[in-house]
């Protein structure tokens, strides 16, 4: 399978161009995808396709890639008898909305549908001062998308909700600022998740532990360690296990 795995992109203006240049993550391409693995019906348990949209949360930005939440899922899978393909993933630090939406444009798979999808975007929007109107436009955009590549299957597609990075050494005792914007975001895209019927996963309660342990949080000070990666993932595994039994 083909991958699109776009990565570090140092802005001055992006959240994540906070980070040193050494956290930098090369592409990455693998094997072609091959038409008949691409299938959002009767799923073939051997052979699932797997599209990840996102940002420096969904690249695993300051930790190993195998760590990063997508190959965590992947590997949590494969324990149940359910073989997922390397995951396609359009991600990168720093990005808004719109700028995946403008990247999905350009990446080559639009044509291309998925046995599931996820959608973690939105941190870099509340951090460069993005209204929460134009958010709710964008992120709309982006879960439209999101269902198109799902081919129109809302139960295949999974939205998790903004970490709360007000926590982490990165945002300086500013978690009384932080915190309620990221709410206010997060409350935008739990309403359009639930109008389009798409899976909804709040993950910002596991990210607020990092306030208490700092287990939680990769060296950079900023972005989830594996450890936190692993208790989304212990919530998100058995969602998409239970929509990929079903037709």
């Amino acid at each position: 399978m083909r991958v699109l795995f776009l990565v570090l992109f140092t802005s001055t203006t992006a959240l994540f161009g906070c980070v040193k240049k050494n956290m930098e993550k090369p592409s990455v391409t693998v094997n072609p995808v091959k038409n008949d693995t691409v299938k959002t019906t009767s799923i073939d348990t051997n052979s699932i396709s797997y599209l990840a949209l996102g940002d420096s949360y969904t690249i695993g930005e300051a930790v190993p890639e195998l760590q990063s939440y997508p190959y965590q899922l992947l590997n949590l899978l494969g324990t149940n008898n359910y073989k997922v393909n390397t995951p396609t993933i359009i991600a990168r630090t720093g990005w808004r909305t719109d700028q995946l939406i403008d990247a999905i444009a350009t990446s080559g798979i639009t044509d291309k549908k998925y046995d599931f999808v996820t959608l973690l975007i939105g941190v870099n929007d509340q951090y460069q001062n993005v209204s929460p109107e134009s958010y709710r436009t964008k992120f709309i955009k982006a879960l439209s998308l999101a269902l198109s590549f799902a081919n129109g299957n809302a139960k295949r597609v999974f939205v998790l909700s903004i970490p709360d990075y007000g926590v982490t050494p990165f945002a300086n005792g500013n978690d009384a600022v932080i915190g309620p914007q990221i709410d206010q975001f997060n409350a935008i895209n739990n309403q359009e998740s639930v109008k389009a019927g798409v899976n909804y996963l709040d993950i910002t309660a596991i990210s607020r532990k990092a306030a208490t342990d700092p287990g939680l949080i990769a060296p950079d000070g900023l972005h989830p360690s594996g450890a936190m990666y692993m208790q989304w993932i212990d919530l998100l595994e058995p969602m998409v296990k239970t929509q990929l039994q079903k037709n």
